[in-house]
């Protein structure tokens, strides 16, 4: 199918709509919506209440602060007509602290514009990208009056905080968040000349493994070498969930892991990334799976790290003690097709393997994620890169985040819909960082982007914009 042209807009109109999306951002900044620290509640639901108002202004016909147990989400829709494609817009309202403050240039809730950007906080992550996506419907319903798809959007209020009642939220509203594509808007580009579409994110589970010797911690003196050592047990029983190639020696781990073919390497492998620089901007020393390469270790195969570990005596000086007990902290990152249950199941039943007789161990799940995939080729990420190569002259690069967005996992299982991760953000925003910001070209470049997208899935129809890859 053809790219649908949009009609041309007037410099003078451009200009306005840019205007706009500047001063709601720097409006919206001003409310600290921190969802991570309680004495912020308040001000995480002014600021649903601010992006309710401002749907409304911008052309939704229907926005509610929809409560949780925990802190409220923004729901807004605008249905044109039942025989349009439907899609779901998400991102967040709430940011993340803000200290060091003395290392901001202005105050962190106080939007400051220079050189083409707007610092402060959540002006990247992610009220800017909201932001941008109610200019983009102003403009259309400026021009037209009228949108060529069903549009609703769903901003969370938690999302910096776990997103811990997202889930329930999209199964407690099912049917009105009900959508053909769900566009999330929390993700960014490699560069200003070099976009980008995120297709993939890994899963999570996180556990803690517990040991324990004895009832009490002991002299070593009086029980040295008399009894086994907690700690000494911890590590060997960690030592052995790796083989000395980095492989992950735990039965069965591997066995839904889909191989990277041919066409999936050549993806990543055009990904600009280098690894020395990688590497040394930590000062770390390189490591992992052999038979692939960083990139395809960080972001396409599977993990199971080592995130803490604990056990005897930590203070200063010396105190001659062996410890009753001992522990650690996992974490394992997943991608399709395994599932989170059968990891845990898989990792657990090794870990009780590897402990020895009379030895207590206590293995328990804290966190848990499922991964998530949209591939290349399916019609609505084909349509969104075919825009994308339009607006920023260039084909966007595919690709994969190492990490979890948990509430995109969720879209996709709960709403049963493809979810293309359409987002601006760039890597040096200094998101979760002191002078947070956003270079309001790539918003500006967004907006357009959007307004294409929504007559490219308009244009397709429902059919065809849901239809299997191929």
């Amino acid at each position: 199918m053809p790219p649908v042209t949009p009609e041309p807009d007037s410099t003078l109109a451009i200009q306005k709509r840019q205007r706009a999306l500047v001063d709601l951002l720097s409006a919206w900044v001003a409310i600290p919506s921190v969802s991570t620290d309680p004495k912020y509640a308040e001000d995480v639901h002014r600021s649903a209440e601010f992006l309710g108002r401002a749907a409304v202004d911008a052309g939704f016909q229907r926005a509610e602060v929809w409560e949780t147990e925990g802190l409220p989400a923004l729901f807004a829709e605008r249905l044109e007509d039942p025989a349009l494609p439907t899609v779901l817009v998400y991102g967040h309202h709430d940011v993340q602290p803000v200290d060091p403050v003395s290392e901001w240039l202005k105050a962190p809730f106080e939007a400051l514009e220079r050189d083409g950007e707007l610092l402060g906080r959540g002006s990247s992550d992610d009220k800017g990208q909201l932001a941008m996506h109610l200019e983009a419907v102003r403009g259309i319903l400026d021009a037209r009056g009228h949108l060529p798809i069903n549009l609703k959007l769903i901003a969370e209020g938690e999302e910096e905080n776990g997103s811990g009642h997202f889930d329930g939220l999209l199964r407690a509203h099912r049917e009105e968040l009900r959508a053909d594509v769900v566009v999330v808007s929390d993700t960014g580009m490699l560069g200003e000349d070099l976009p980008s579409l995120t297709i993939a994110l890994r899963g999570n589970d996180y556990w803690e493994l517990r040991v324990q010797t004895a009832d009490t911690d002991m002299h070593s003196g009086v029980y040295g070498g008399a009894v086994l050592n907690p700690i000494q047990v911890l590590v060997e029983m960690l030592s052995k969930l790796h083989d000395g190639d980095g492989h992950i020696a735990v039965p069965g781990f591997y066995d839904d892991v889909v191989e990277l073919d041919a066409a999936t390497r050549e993806e990543l492998a055009a990904v600009p990334f280098d690894e020395t620089r990688f590497l040394a901007n930590v000062g770390a020393v390189p490591g992992g799976e052999q038979g692939f390469t960083s990139l395809e270790r960080r972001t396409a195969r599977p993990t199971l790290e080592l995130c803490g570990i604990w056990g005897g005596y930590e203070g200063e000086g010396a105190k001659t003690v062996i410890p009753a007990r001992a522990g650690a902290k996992l974490s394992s990152r997943l991608v399709p097709q395994q599932d989170p249950a059968r990891i845990t199941r898989v990792v657990g039943e090794q870990l009780r393997r590897l402990t020895p007789e009379g030895v207590r161990a206590e293995f328990k799940l804290i966190t848990s994620g499922r991964w998530a995939l949209t591939s290349s080729d399916h019609p609505s990420v084909a349509a969104a890169a075919d825009v994308v190569e339009g607006v920023w002259g260039r084909p966007p690069l595919f690709t994969r985040e190492g990490g979890s967005i948990p509430p995109v996992t969720s879209l996709g299982e709960v709403l049963e819909a493809p979810c293309v991760l359409f987002g601006v953000a760039l890597p040096d925003d200094h998101f979760h960082a002191p002078n947070e910001r956003v270079v309001l070209a790539q918003l500006f470049r967004g907006m357009e982007a959007l307004g294409r997208l929504w007559d490219r899935y308009g244009a397709m129809g429902r059919e065809a914009l849901t239809a299997a890859p191929g």
